[in-house]
């Protein structure tokens, strides 16, 4: 087995994949309040920027800024899922899981991946926003309520072409400012 270890890079940007561990479930939205506060409860203990996030029904995609002087993502996410899982019905459990005396809710990692630059960081933002038409729920992004385009839309941060299209066309210009909050 690969031995595979996080970067640790304080202050850093980083996109996530994050999944339950049934695929097909709707969890995630069924139970998005919950999620919504597991989120919340952290991020005052632990601060972090979302640049991003969208919530789907078996998944979430999202993009974080950690404080400066902080690389600690592992144990926000395992705080966050910790929560959210004490807060919904347990998933179906396998002896592993009894083991660990986990609940069976999520799969148990997660997929990084550090944002390089500014070109980077807008590409990962439209793959959030875009998830939702490309997983065929909706036909445009701003039809997904689950998504952080519509903060940066209230806030000005996407160009409105965009927001209103399919997520084609106007994809180099969607981003009008960064620092998302």
């Amino acid at each position: 087995m690969t031995c595979y270890i996080r970067p640790r890079i304080p202050g850093a940007t980083v996109f996530f994949t994050v999944a339950l561990a049934e695929r097909g479930a709707s969890v995630l939205i069924d139970e998005i309040d919950a999620l919504r506060h597991a989120v919340r409860l952290t991020r005052s203990e632990r601060p972090f920027g979302i640049d991003a996030w969208v919530v789907l029904p078996d998944h979430m995609h999202c993009v974080w800024t950690l404080p400066e002087g902080d690389a600690d993502y592992s144990t926000r996410w395992s705080v966050i899922k910790a929560r959210f899982s004490r807060a919904v019905p347990p998933g179906l459990r396998r002896a592993s899981h009894r083991a660990r005396r986990e609940r069976g809710v999520w799969q148990r990692r997660f997929w990084e991946h550090h944002i390089r630059d500014d070109t980077d960081l807008a590409a990962h933002v439209r793959y959030c926003w875009n998830n939702p038409v490309k997983h065929g729920f909706v036909a445009r992004p701003t039809d997904w309520p689950h998504s952080s385009i519509h903060r940066d839309l209230r806030e000005g941060r996407v160009d409105a072409e965009y927001a209103e299209g399919a997520g084609g066309g106007a994809l180099g210009r969607a981003i009008v400012c960064g620092g998302c909050a």
